[in-house]
């Protein structure tokens, strides 16, 4: 169980650390970031006691893969990834709204259509839909960027511009930049039998002022997928969808009394349970990617990721 929870680098022109939930971002030079996933594993805003392995590997490698094969439409922040569970980019200034876009009625979305809601976000829903229907067209529906301890909140676009987050001319370009990167996160994925059903991205601006798109992008973390194969069936038959993304681990929690309340006890996560949640991790990695997972070598992972920042650095 050799895995990554906690680093503490002190690389060469280092100016700060930021640790996430999962990542770890070192801010070399005011210039670039180098950013660790870790194997930290967060369920309703809450840090499991252990970690779950080689999860931060497959995190990396999917979202350095999905940023490559959507470079073309929308530039990113990467420079490289000098090691599995590192990338390397541009040090960028966060814009502080989350892109979530839609294209089906699942997740936040139909818990608010149940409570009786036809606008999210400021966009209309139709009427008439049962949950994991399809929309007619993505809806985008934004978020705050939540600061430690908050969650994020629904907010429209409206509010986003009238409250200056987000001035309009970059806002038509995060839209446009948003809608791209879903129809060939769609596209991708349809490949290897799955639905892209809902996603988030994020995007800052580099020093010299361009719009990238930052952080992960189409992970199982960050993103809801159906199986396509039997998805009209389950639909006709009011079933639920065969789900791919970590909500696994929520129903797991939920099933043994935890759901991030207070009073409420982390159930215990033994190693057998552990192994169980990567090889389902390593499942996604898989079904996602359409290539098989190799592990690295893990004999001394805080040496290995030192080594190769290193390295990477040097140049």
């Amino acid at each position: 169980m050799n895995t990554i929870n906690d680093t503490n680098y002190n690389f060469p022109k280092q100016k700060s650390i930021y640790k996430g939930k999962v990542r770890e971002v070192y801010n070399i030079n005011d210039d670039i970031l180098v950013m660790i996933a870790t194997d930290r594993l967060s369920a309703f805003d809450v840090i499991m006691p252990r970690q779950i392995p080689y999860k931060g590997q497959i995190l990396n490698q999917i979202a350095s893969k999905m940023m490559d094969a959507t470079a073309d439409l929308v530039p990113n922040w990467i420079l490289s990834i000098p090691d599995p569970n590192v990338a390397v980019g541009h040090m960028c200034i966060p814009f502080k709204v989350e892109m979530v876009i839609r294209g089906y009625l699942s997740g936040h979305a139909a818990r608010e259509y149940k409570a009786g809601k036809r606008v999210l976000c400021g966009v209309s829903m139709p009427d008439g839909m049962q949950e994991n229907d399809k929309f007619p067209k993505p809806i985008i529906t934004p978020s705050t960027k939540a600061t430690d301890g908050e969650h994020d909140e629904d907010i429209s676009r409206e509010a986003i511009l009238a409250d200056g987050i987000v001035n309009e001319e970059d806002y038509l370009v995060l839209e446009d930049y948003t809608r791209k990167l879903f129809q060939r996160g769609t596209e991708i994925v349809a490949a290897q039998g799955l639905i892209l059903v809902d996603t988030k991205y994020e995007f800052g601006k580099t020093k010299e002022g361009k719009i990238v798109l930052i952080d992960e992008i189409h992970t199982p973390d960050s993103s809801r997928y159906f199986y396509a194969d039997g998805y009209a069936a389950r639909q006709k038959r009011g079933e639920a969808q065969k789900q791919l993304s970590k909500e696994f681990v929520r129903q797991w929690l939920i099933e043994n009394g935890f759901q991030g309340l207070e009073g409420q006890q982390i159930p215990e996560m033994t190693n057998a349970k552990l192994i169980e949640i990567s090889d389902r991790y390593i499942e996604l990695y898989e079904q996602i990617t359409g290539e098989t997972f190799v592990k690295a070598d893990v004999g001394n992972v805080a040496e290995r990721i030192e080594k190769n920042v290193l390295e990477y650095l040097d140049k």
